[in-house]
């Protein structure tokens, strides 16, 4: 299967109502190409997994802008007015979950877990509506795992086959994003022959991964 393709050839994976899962932190490896296609799609109605929504105009943010956001699962908002703005006037629900947690969740569906105990949350909003669960004489919260349809990830080099290295606080959450979904999209920055790429260099492996684009540059 060659995985290499256009953008052009994306669009008919992207339907309204999916739900979206995005890696990057605060634009930091964020695949902003395939957002920006997003946008001009102008798919609506979708649930948008992610560590934040980055900026009004750029990256996730633009999304939320666009009212293209129906419900958003985040851990940080406070760098996006506009998503704060419409969590609070009710135009899109969001369910704020701490970093750790909402990392876990998603490992835990890459993992094929039902699901992570933690302590964070207790006593607080975060536990509302959630199972508390005691082992060992302490409680903690059960945290349900997250999937997407497709998770959209950007690595700084992509071989031919997938295999992927991000560098720097790249890192981030792309890793655990190409988990947790059943297709997968990477935005390559650079793009290198199989053999280019070292095998100790590999963070994400080629086999989790559906669809290459190159990044626009």
């Amino acid at each position: 299967m060659n995985k290499m393709v256009k953008l052009e050839e994306l669009k008919s994976i992207f339907k309204d109502g999916m739900t979206i899962m995005i890696g990057g932190f605060l634009d930091c490896g964020s695949p902003d190409t395939i957002i920006d296609m997003l946008v001009d799609l102008n798919i609506r109605d979708l649930t948008v997994i992610a560590n934040d929504t980055g900026f009004p105009d750029k990256g996730i943010g633009k999304l939320v802008t666009n009212g293209q956001v129906k419900k958003l699962i985040a851990s940080y908002i406070g760098a996006n007015p506009e998503t704060g703005r419409k969590m609070s006037t009710g135009e899109m629900k969001v369910e704020l979950s701490p970093q750790g947690t909402l990392i876990e969740r998603i490992r835990a569906a890459g993992s094929g877990l039902g699901g992570v105990l933690t302590q964070t949350g207790l006593g607080t909003t975060v536990e509302n509506g959630k199972k508390r669960i005691t082992v060992s004489n302490k409680d903690y919260l059960l945290e349900l795992p997250l999937e997407a349809d497709v998770s959209i990830i950007k690595g700084s080099i992509v071989d031919e086959f997938g295999n992927t290295c991000y560098k720097e606080t790249t890192k981030n959450f792309n890793p655990y994003v190409a988990m947790a979904a059943k297709t997968v999209i990477i935005e390559a920055e650079n793009l290198v022959k199989c053999e280019e790429l070292r095998k100790e260099d590999i963070m994400t492996p080629g086999v989790l991964v559906d669809y290459i684009v190159k990044e626009a540059i």
